[in-house]
């Protein structure tokens, strides 16, 4: 039996939640389009960006350790995949269109730079004269302008529901700047609020994992955080016998811990708000996805430890030192000297400006690329 396209949307009518993102009921795509036989809408959406240059790129972008640091640590890519299993958790568990909920996972940080925050900071200080740099805006031109795949269109052509959730991608680390044609009243799907939680959990559970892989942080320290000391208890796990299988045990504990009680709490903020349709969520005065408020001040207290333990630890400000310096000097290089652009970003040069057309060069550049072409430009040893 062949399941056409029409079978899977019936499906999704018969099977989700009356709140929940429905493929047949799609806003569309900017440049109308014949969708696939045998694919919803969002399920082509997904498939376009996992075949991006982008998210191959992702690989060898920072999550919190420089790529070339280790091969054991997460990266944006495995980051990527980790918040996509997260959000499709909780999405199944509440009845959310999974499909929809991965694609805005797989896609929300395709416009992250090189060297994480460190890398965003550095370009939005360079580019503030042509209004700065914001990795979730990067990533709806990503889709939207830089990924050439199609000969009568740039981008990728995705679905409005698509490009909302990752123009209004929001967590502590990401607020959006969200333009007026993005209705910025109007409150993204549910799938979208999922992926904005799910961000959150997978890299609270794992920077605190490659934490301690690194040593970085050690059981001592991590059982002084009320959530992970009493976990610990729970497991009957001792900084004294800490070992790999208990770091593998204990996070895994942690994130079916934030999991379950985000699944739980969204229930109940969706029963006490009467969200009856997909307008209601689009209507509603607030985000309806969410951790409870005990498991916030929990999550509140390990983002805090992390914060003064690992993200400030003398080696990682050491990287985002460096990070900063090589692209700062790559970047006014370029600026001073646009002649040792590649040809085809000289092109690019005509069409959005000088400032913006290197920004979104040093933009796509792996962590790995950007040191080598810092090297380039600068090793009179190193090959041009």
């Amino acid at each position: 039996m062949i399941y056409s396209r029409e079978t899977l949307e019936a499906n999704e009518r018969a099977t989700l939640a009356p709140y929940a993102a429905l493929a047949c009921q799609s806003r569309g795509r900017i440049h109308p389009e014949n969708e696939s036989s045998h694919r919803t809408a969002f399920q082509k959406d997904r498939d376009r960006v996992i075949h991006t240059s982008a998210f191959r790129r992702l690989e060898y972008k920072t999550q919190v350790f420089v790529n070339y640091e280790g091969d054991y640590y997460r990266t944006r890519l495995t980051h990527t995949l980790e918040v996509a299993q997260v959000a499709k958790s909780i999405a199944r568990a509440l009845g959310l269109n999974e499909d929809l909920t991965e694609t805005i996972a797989l896609a929300h940080d395709l416009g992250h730079p090189p060297f994480g925050h460190a890398g965003e900071g550095t370009l939005n200080r360079l580019a503030s004269d042509v209004g700065g740099f914001e990795h979730n805006k990067q990533s709806l031109r990503v889709v939207t302008k830089l990924e050439k795949r199609y000969p009568n269109y740039a981008g990728l052509n995705l679905t409005r529901e698509t490009l909302e959730g990752i123009m209004k991608h929001e967590t502590e680390y990401d607020i959006p700047d969200v333009d007026s044609e993005w209705e910025p009243d109007k409150q993204p799907s549910l799938e979208a609020q999922v992926v904005n939680v799910a961000d959150e959990l997978a890299y609270n559970a794992h920077d605190l994992d490659d934490g301690l892989r690194s040593g970085h942080l050690n059981p001592e320290q991590i059982a002084t955080v009320p959530v992970i000391g009493e976990l610990m208890a729970s497991l009957e796990i001792t900084a004294q016998t800490f070992s790999a299988q208990s770091r593998y045990i204990l996070i895994r504990e942690l994130l079916g811990l934030m999991i379950e009680d985000s699944i739980k709490h969204t229930d109940k903020l969706i029963s006490e708000a009467k969200i009856n349709s997909y307008d209601d969520v689009r209507n509603a005065p607030a985000k309806l996805v969410s951790s409870s408020g005990e498991m916030r001040e929990k999550l509140r207290e390990l983002k805090n430890f992390l914060y003064q333990n690992f993200y400030f630890h003398y080696r990682l400000i050491r990287m985002t030192k460096k990070a900063d310096h090589i692209l700062e000097r790559v970047f006014n290089a370029y600026v001073d000297s646009p002649e040792m652009l590649p040809f085809d970003i000289q092109q690019n040069v005509e069409q959005r400006g000088l400032l913006r057309a290197v920004t979104d060069y040093l933009a796509g550049m792996t962590d790995r690329f950007a040191g080598d072409e810092y090297n380039r430009l600068f090793d009179p040893h190193s090959l041009t």
